[in-house]
């Protein structure tokens, strides 16, 4: 691969994509084409009012770097000082997405994570409890991107194309508990998840995992990650 000349990075990913398309004659539009996602997902990239997404939940940057022919970590540090200085703003799930999280959660639990919820403080424990289970989903949903033909028998089941299939699942990726929808909970999460607890004393989450083949009969597999205490 053949790097981009030495020089400064710019302080957006935006920056440097305008900069590198014009150094290397190329348009937007064929940027989208090579990194497989719609031409207005890089002009929103370019113009800033898209966050550019987190590195470990795309595949894009790898795509981008190739057809840029930039140095390997270059979009990805412009990513990453990009996202520490713009951090997502949000006033927590809303009340369809809590409730439908809820739905999954054991009864006990939840019922406490909502009572704290309502005091001062305990959106933000709640907000911190969902993206963990959020990061558990959007880790098997990750790997949906590498499936090309899985990606393409499920958009022409949808009757949609599989630019627009893969984009949707790039943009859950990059979800968080505010942005989180209730359309995202039924395609991506809940598919996945069948179960969920935490132990609000020790902050150890449990997750029961779907397993979806092979069918009709569900397997599942409970993962169990640990955190600090939750106080």
């Amino acid at each position: 691969m053949t790097s981009s000349p030495p020089s400064k990075l710019p302080a957006t990913v935006g920056e440097l994509l305008r900069r590198r398309l014009r150094e290397i004659k190329r348009s937007q539009e064929e940027l989208a084409e090579a990194i497989e996602v719609p031409t207005e997902y890089i002009d929103d990239l370019i113009e800033g009012s898209r966050r550019p997404p987190l590195p470990g939940r795309t595949d894009i940057y790898e795509k981008m770097t190739s057809f840029l022919r930039l140095g390997r970590n270059d979009v990805v540090t412009c990513a990453r000082a990009e996202r520490a200085s713009t951090p997502p703003t949000g006033t927590g799930p809303g009340a369809d997405v809590r409730r439908m999280m809820f739905d999954l959660c054991d009864p006990r639990s939840a019922k406490e994570l909502e009572r704290r919820r309502a005091k001062r403080g305990g959106a933000e424990e709640l907000a911190s409890v969902m993206q963990r289970v959020l990061d558990v989903a959007q880790g098997a949903v990750r790997r949906v991107l590498d499936d090309r033909i899985g990606l393409r028998l499920a958009a022409a089941e949808r009757g949609s194309t599989y630019v627009a299939m893969r984009l949707r699942v790039l943009e859950f990726l990059d979800a968080t508990p505010d942005t989180l929808t209730a359309q995202d909970l039924t395609e991506f999460l809940r598919p996945r998840i069948a179960r969920w607890n935490i132990d609000l004393e020790t902050g150890v989450l449990r997750v029961v995992l779907r397993e979806h083949e092979p069918r009709p009969r569900e397997r599942r597999t409970a993962v169990k990650v640990t955190a600090p205490d939750l106080g």
